[in-house]
């Protein structure tokens, strides 16, 4: 006996939701698109929930437009990610012809939710922030706004006490790289425990956080840019009120108090891989920073399988860095340690999960061992 199959109804209406349905009349083979970023052409992310799956039927979907995507060639060897609950995310078998993506779940349950990433949601993260400023010594230091005037929400652990030092970490410049906002999750969480080792780094230095520099781009579903079509972490030289008020207030409350060390943590399409970059190609770069670079990944190369110092992107010539990324600008107008983050959008191929890839757990412990290794380095910072 042949089971009838039921239409399938796709909705991405929900906060970080992308996705435009193509043609959906075969539930076994269905054809979607995924949509650019608002008033930008990038687009990569996608968040979307189906219902109607036939338990025990093999579903397949196919993101036609993939290959035109901004990083058409990271989706060779990257696995979707799928779940029945929006709590627990597994990756499902994934294909890449050169043209589109397709993907295919044997259903286990009715309703399934796919993305790019394990999404970050806007309420898990007004709960995260509720949950920091209940810590002791946790303040909310300052609020910013974005483009929609969604609340960029600046924390601070530690007392401002005159001569420790001023560690900052921010995230999700890039709104589609959700990993970043569970690396900040895992900062809090670190926090929370309160150990000798975080009694240690909060007795020489203070934390400041900004744990989602992006949120509209975020709620909308976007890969790269803020409600403006605005790369931000392409805006450290020219911010605005007007097209970037995110770097802006970040940029501001660094003048305001200082900066010892900043990460910028981020997600990378194409590299399976936990690496860092520098600010080797800066104007002001010295052997001091070098040797503050190479302690810091040397320390973290040590506390985690889960980082790596062989793959990455490829060095700047002195002199030639991208001075309106985040990193360089930071670098180079407070004269510190400064380094992007990339965590992947597929696995960690030096400690592989077969079943969820890199997830927004193992981001929340790469957190903790990045903690540990700022608090190793507070006294060699300046």
């Amino acid at each position: 006996m042949t089971a009838t199959l039921t239409s399938l109804h796709i909705d991405c209406d929900f906060d970080a939701g992308n996705i435009q349905v193509l043609d959906a009349s075969d539930p076994c083979r269905v054809h979607l698109a995924i949509r650019p970023d608002t008033h930008s052409d990038h687009f990569q992310w996608f968040y979307f929930k189906v219902s109607g799956l036939t338990p025990g039927q093999v579903h397949r979907f196919s993101l036609d437009n993939a290959s035109q995507s901004s990083y058409g060639n990271a989706w060779s060897g990257y696995q979707a990610v799928a779940s029945y609950d929006r709590n627990d995310w597994f990756r499902v078998p994934s294909q890449f012809n050169g043209q589109a993506l397709s993907f295919e779940i044997q259903a286990r349950e009715t309703e399934a939710w796919f993305a790019y990433f394990e999404p970050y949601p806007r309420a898990r993260h007004n709960q995260l922030i509720d949950r920091a400023l209940q810590l002791p010594g946790v303040e909310l230091l300052a609020s910013g706004r974005s483009v929609q005037g969604r609340d960029i929400a600046l924390l601070r652990a530690g007392d401002g006490a005159p001569g420790k030092r001023k560690l900052w970490l921010i995230a999700q410049q890039h709104p589609g790289e959700h990993m970043a906002e569970w690396f900040m999750e895992g900062v809090i969480d670190r926090l929370q425990s309160n150990d000798s080792v975080i009694r240690q780094l909060l007795a020489r230095a203070d934390l400041y956080l900004i744990p989602n520099m992006n949120p509209d781009g975020a709620f909308h579903g976007h890969l790269r840019t803020n409600f403006k079509g605005k790369d931000l972490n392409r805006a450290w030289q020219d911010a605005s009120v007007e097209a970037s008020p995110e770097v802006f207030f970040a940029q501001t409350q660094m003048q305001r108090y200082g900066v010892d060390a900043f990460i910028d943590v981020h997600g990378d399409e194409e590299i399976p891989h936990v690496f860092t970059a520098a600010c080797e190609g800066n104007p002001g770069y010295t052997p001091r920073l070098a040797a503050l670079e190479e302690q810091f990944r040397t320390a973290l190369c040590r506390l985690t399988p889960d980082f790596q110092t062989t793959y990455g992107y490829t060095r700047d010539q002195p002199g030639q860095a991208n001075m309106t990324l985040a990193c360089n600008a930071v670098g180079e107008t407070h004269d510190c340690l400064s380094l992007t983050l990339e965590m992947p959008f597929k696995d960690h191929d030096d400690a592989p999960d077969a079943v969820t890839g890199w997830s927004g757990k193992r981001s929340k412990a790469l957190a903790g061992a990045v903690l540990e290794t700022l608090a190793g380095m507070t006294g060699a910072l300046r």
